[in-house]
């Protein structure tokens, strides 16, 4: 729209409404001692409006005291608000810490008031929080009457159902977003025209540790699944990573760029969505202008009220739903802080708790923690042993279901303490493992002789990893053994009957006792490798195959050694696992592999000869085998 249809219109608003018009100095002689004033949300903030607010107090250092400020969230580093000189006129109340107000909250210079996002609404309703004025921005009028809250639906609906007086920005800039925004021009006390551009917000983190983190968090989330984004560059930065799913929906607080690029690529559609079929679902929206004006009258995309988007029976009605979010620290056991390091706050509770909580009551539902696995440039661990002290428990360790690093994923939904330990310290930065393993011991969380292969011998190597189809159709995962491994390998070797475990371990034993376990979880990288097989169509990871080398002392060739669970017998496991150990092996410069197998066992003798293995010697029925590469 050009300024002169802007300014018509404007014009025949004030024939039609002179009394909504007045300068903002007179408007604002309409806020009194004590009253109770609502700012609007993130890029929907009327900076206008608060600007000016500003410099009449300046001109007016006595118009009114004692008043509070409250708003939900702002991202602009306007410390106007916490200046000495306005202390008291008002003081800020917040129910959400950003950077800008996060060292006065901390400081006692300004109020925060932890309440879950979706119960603010109901806050202003029963007059908790009573409002006296709200100070909006809005788009232009349609043919109406109606203006639109464009960019920030969130609690500013429901504040301007409960201002006693209602003052609104317009601005030309400002979106029409279909859903919940429309206000009636009747509905709003004064209207002051000032257009300037939306503020563009672009958090997001390119990196390599972002770029794996995405990857791992790709390969959980399904074509069809409903996902919600939360807060942080992480989070914001993973999307592209989703660039080759299908059929996405989307019902999240809050509405990205990453979110409307991948709705500009097709991959989000809504189309499977069980709620709200074909449309992407939010409360406010964040971003570039490209964003602003992709939402602008887009039927496709609708900001609801957030005591709808952020209610748990609205989430929970979700099928495939797949909440993704970050924290600040998790520890050991699963619990997890957003909202402050110890005694410091640094956000708030938002939406993150109620889709953390309501996702897994949805069918099929998945939550997801992605975060680094390091802050401050590498120099701290944000898997700890313990949360600081005072800090806020924002996910209870009954909640969590993945945790994703730049290492790894780590699933804890059912598992003991123990279990969840060193899930967790697999993921951890390696450099902090060994520290988490000694403090683990003396929290009696993992076993008092728990081994561990520190530094580059003891790394994962992801290089490893690998995609197999069986020649049945089964979908497995190669992968290296890790420390986490313990129980998933011992519920392996109890699959394997008295004779399979007499065949793999040449002696006549029940059972794999934990101190052979941890020999084989345990792998030094200079000695050798040590790869399971994992069935993918398995939500916790079932181990289905065993494969390892160990160099020879002789010279540099190696001695290799296989096992499939009797249930996945005839699948070709064996043979896949034997195909990908050469291939490891050759990669790392070997010159070839020998094989001690008993006479009897047959079936491995049959894979050994298949892979190109020819026979040396038998001698008090053990075989020996070689294959030079």
């Amino acid at each position: 729209m050009n300024r002169c249809e802007r300014d018509s219109i404007m014009d025949e608003l004030q024939n039609l409404y002179p009394e909504k018009f007045a300068p903002v100095d007179m408007v604002f002689k309409n806020i009194h001692r004590g009253n109770k004033i609502f700012i609007g949300t993130a890029a929907g903030e009327p900076r206008h409006l608060v600007r000016s607010l500003m410099d009449f107090l300046i001109n007016n250092p006595k118009a009114f005291f004692d008043a509070d400020i409250y708003y939900v969230w702002t991202v602009f580093d306007d410390r106007n608000y916490f200046l000495e000189k306005y202390k008291r006129n008002f003081r800020i109340s917040s129910f959400f810490i950003g950077d800008p107000n996060r060292d006065a909250i901390n400081n006692g210079d300004a109020d925060f008031t932890p309440v879950f996002t979706s119960r603010i609404p109901e806050l202003f309703d029963r007059k908790r929080f009573p409002v006296d004025i709200a100070l909006i921005q809005v788009s232009l009028p349609d043919e109406h009457g109606y203006v639109n809250l464009g960019v920030s639906v969130d609690v500013a609906k429901t504040a301007v159902e409960n201002a006693g007086l209602v003052i609104a920005q317009v601005n030309s800039y400002m979106p029409k977003v279909h859903g919940d925004g429309f206000i009636h021009i009747n509905d709003i006390d004064f209207m002051i025209p000032f257009d300037e551009p939306l503020p563009e917000y672009d958090p997001r983190e390119e990196s390599e540790v972002v770029s794996q983190i995405g990857k791992y968090v790709a390969s959980l989330v399904q074509d069809g699944d409903t996902i919600q984004i939360g807060y942080g560059n992480i989070p914001f930065s993973i999307l592209p990573s989703l660039s080759d799913k299908k059929n996405l929906g989307v019902h999240s607080e809050l509405l990205t760029d990453g979110i409307i690029q991948l709705m500009k690529q097709g991959v989000i559609d809504n189309s499977r969505k069980s709620i709200n079929r074909g449309k992407t679902i939010g409360t406010y929206c964040l971003g570039r202008k490209e964003t602003y004006d992709f939402i602008n009258n887009n039927p496709a995309v609708e900001l609801r009220r957030i005591d709808y988007v952020d209610n748990l029976t609205t989430i929970a009605q979700h099928d495939n739903m797949t909440a993704i979010n970050t924290v600040l620290q998790i520890d050991l056991t699963g619990q997890a802080s957003t909202e402050s390091l110890g005694t410091v706050f640094y956000s708030g509770i938002s939406g993150f708790a109620n889709f953390m909580r309501a996702t897994p009551l949805t069918k099929r539902g998945k939550t997801i923690v992605a975060m680094k696995s390091t802050a401050k440039n590498g120099t701290v661990s944000k898997i700890v042993p313990n949360l600081l002290e005072g800090s806020g428990v924002s996910l209870h360790r009954a909640d969590v279901q993945y945790v994703v690093t730049e290492y790894g994923i780590a699933y804890l939904h059912g598992k003991n303490l123990r279990e969840r330990a060193m899930e967790l310290i697999a993921i951890a930065h390696p450099d902090f493992r060994p520290w988490l393993i000694e403090e683990a011991k003396k929290l009696n969380l993992i076993f008092k002789d728990q081994k561990f292969v520190p530094g580059p011998r003891g790394k994962y190597m992801e290089e490893y990893e690998a995609l197999r189809e069986t020649k049945t159709g089964l979908d497995i995962l190669l992968r290296p053994i890790r420390i986490s491994d313990e129980q998933r390998l011992r519920d392996f070797f109890n699959t394997l009957s008295d004779k399979s475990l007499y065949l793999r371990f040449f002696t006549p034993r029940k059972y794999v006792p934990h101190e052979s376990l941890q020999e084989i979880i345990t792998v030094d990288n200079a000695k050798g490798v040590s790869i399971v097989a994992i069935d993918q169509q398995e939500e916790n990871e079932k181990i289905i195959g065993l494969g390892q080398y160990f160099l020879n002392e002789t010279n540099y060739s190696a001695e290799v050694s296989f096992a499939t669970s009797d249930d996945y017998q005839n699948n070709g496991i064996a043979s896949i696992l034997l195909t990908h150990l050469t291939y490891v092996a050759q990669k790392n410069g070997l010159i070839g592999f020998t094989a001690s197998v008993l006479a009897e066992n047959r079936s491995m003798i049959k894979v050994l000869k298949r892979m190109g293995f020819t026979h040396k010697t038998t001698e008090d029925g053990v075989s020996e085998y070689e294959k030079s590469f």
